[in-house]
């Protein structure tokens, strides 16, 4: 157990920091949830707007650097790529 005020304050950070983190997290796995849905059901007119709610949530989360920007750009292009190979 933290002894100090300052280890002390540094676990509550911590722990709202973590909260954060794993409900931006959450978020994005939802908005691809979504997305994968719509290309399932070969409703490529809805996956499109979806896709852009995923990448709202992906840029979002790499912003505030839930995630590392280059993954939300690697992401962000194998979901288009998909979605491109749906529709043709």
């Amino acid at each position: 157990m933290a002894q100090s005020l300052s280890a002390k304050k540094r676990i509550r950070q911590n722990a709202k920091r973590n909260a954060r983190n794993r409900r931006r997290k959450r978020l994005v796995k939802d908005a691809i949830r979504e997305f994968d849905e719509a290309l399932g059901s070969s409703n490529t007119k809805n996956a499109a707007e979806l896709l852009k709610a995923v990448y709202k949530q992906l840029d979002r989360a790499a912003t505030n650097n839930t995630i590392h920007k280059n993954a939300a750009a690697r992401q962000k292009a194998r979901l288009a790529k998909r979605l491109a190979a749906a529709t043709k």
